[in-house]
């Protein structure tokens, strides 16, 4: 009976060396491990566009765009941005206008709605692109790629001012428009929406 205590004795005593001993080389296996984990690095990286700041987005006062042309010819290039940046520029009066046409045609009575928003709006787009030729360069930015071409960056502004004074006098020489125009409501909108743009 002794001999089976002792034969159980010394097999839980070997087990239990053998479990404590499989413990610890799990925990140091845990902790080499733990130590050959990669550290975890972003593949990403941040780009800077050129003259994308704020000073070149659209504020209260004047409507903004810049865009970029790439061209073997360092003029050729200038004049491709220049006219992305145009066509940006016109984009975003436009759709501006829009709203504030919108937003006057909801707030007043107007005979027929729909034909007044349209000849609202052909008016808009017509002052839109005689005022263009206006526009001001308020950034130019030139690299030369590893290929030899150029990219030119431009951004160009233009006050709202011209904008609203040229629909004015335009519908005031439309008699049947200027019954229904109000332009100190008008100017109220357009102010309005251009102060949602700056806060874009």
């Amino acid at each position: 009976m002794k001999r089976v205590c002792k034969v159980m004795t010394s097999s839980v005593m070997i087990a239990a060396v053998v479990s404590a001993a499989m413990l610890a080389g799990l925990t140091m296996s845990g902790c080499k491990d733990s130590k050959k984990l990669p550290s975890v690095q972003s593949s990403s990286m941040e780009i800077s566009v050129p003259l994308s700041g704020k000073e070149y987005r659209t504020d209260k006062d004047f409507f903004r765009a810049s865009q970029s042309g790439k061209s073997p010819d360092m003029a050729t290039a200038k004049k491709i941005a220049l006219q992305n940046a145009k066509t940006e520029l016109a984009g975003n009066i436009e759709s501006t206008m829009k709203a504030v046409i919108e937003n006057y045609t909801n707030q007043r009575t107007v005979g027929d709605k729909q034909e007044y928003e349209s000849k609202f709006e052909e008016i808009s787009r017509s002052v839109i692109n005689q005022t263009l030729n206006d526009v001001k360069i308020i950034g130019e930015k030139v690299f030369k790629e590893t290929d030899g071409k150029f990219t030119y960056y431009i951004a160009i502004e233009m006050s709202k001012e011209p904008v609203a004074r040229n629909i004015n006098d335009r519908i005031s020489k439309d008699a049947k428009m200027q019954l229904d125009f109000d332009q100190y409501r008008f100017r109220q909108i357009l102010d309005e929406e251009m102060k949602k743009m700056e806060n874009l």
